[in-house]
């Protein structure tokens, strides 16, 4: 499985703005900086790891920051939708089997959600998605394009899942639901992942 993890550079101000509001700039760049070397750590041995990073000038920084061993891609330009579709297109296009898209702060996101992806998509999925409680998802995982998944979509919004899933519905997608996971958005949020997952 290919696995392409879309990240930011962990500068101040720029990483989990809504954290930010209560624990402060740095203290949410600590945080994120700690959610996304874990998760580094929770994927599959043998996942084709992909780092699509933003700002696109910031290839250096994440390479001293994550090492040299994994793939660095700048995401294009435009909205969510726009980087996913560019990041799917491009592994697929260079012989990705499966393609799984994650983000780095869902501490919940652990190996057998993974394995349990690939073997629904080996078996007669098109589609696997793995639902978060404020009505987004942590993972889209695929094996094909299906870049009508990622077109008009809400982003960081109460019904991110729901249009994606009535997309899904529309383009007679096989469907495969993980169990539902918290991100960390807010200090809330960061307190239960501390106490669920020891961090």
């Amino acid at each position: 499985m290919h696995v392409l993890l879309f990240l930011k550079a962990p500068r101040p101000g720029t990483v989990k703005t809504r954290l930010a509001e209560t624990v402060g700039d740095v203290k949410a760049m600590e945080i994120y900086i700690q959610l996304v070397e874990r998760q580094l750590k929770l994927l599959p041995e043998n996942a084709e790891v992909e780092i699509h990073f933003a700002p696109p000038d910031a290839g250096e920084e994440m390479r001293k920051w994550l090492g040299e061993e994994l793939s660095y891609i700048p995401q294009c330009e435009g909205d969510l939708g726009d980087r996913l579709t560019y990041g799917v297109r491009k592994a697929f296009a260079e012989g990705a089997e499966t393609v799984a898209c994650i983000g780095g702060d869902c501490p919940g996101l652990q190996t057998p959600a993974f394995k349990q992806a690939e073997d629904a998509l080996r078996k007669d999925q098109d589609l696997v998605v793995g639902p978060t409680f404020d009505g987004g998802y942590y993972l889209i995982a695929m094996k094909r394009h299906h870049p009508q998944l990622f077109e008009q979509i809400p982003w960081s919004h109460h019904q991110t899942l729901n249009v994606t899933l009535q997309r899904a519905e529309e383009n007679a997608l096989n469907v495969t639901l993980l169990d539902p996971l918290a991100d960390v958005d807010r200090e809330a949020d960061w307190l239960d992942a501390r106490s669920l997952y020891d961090l």
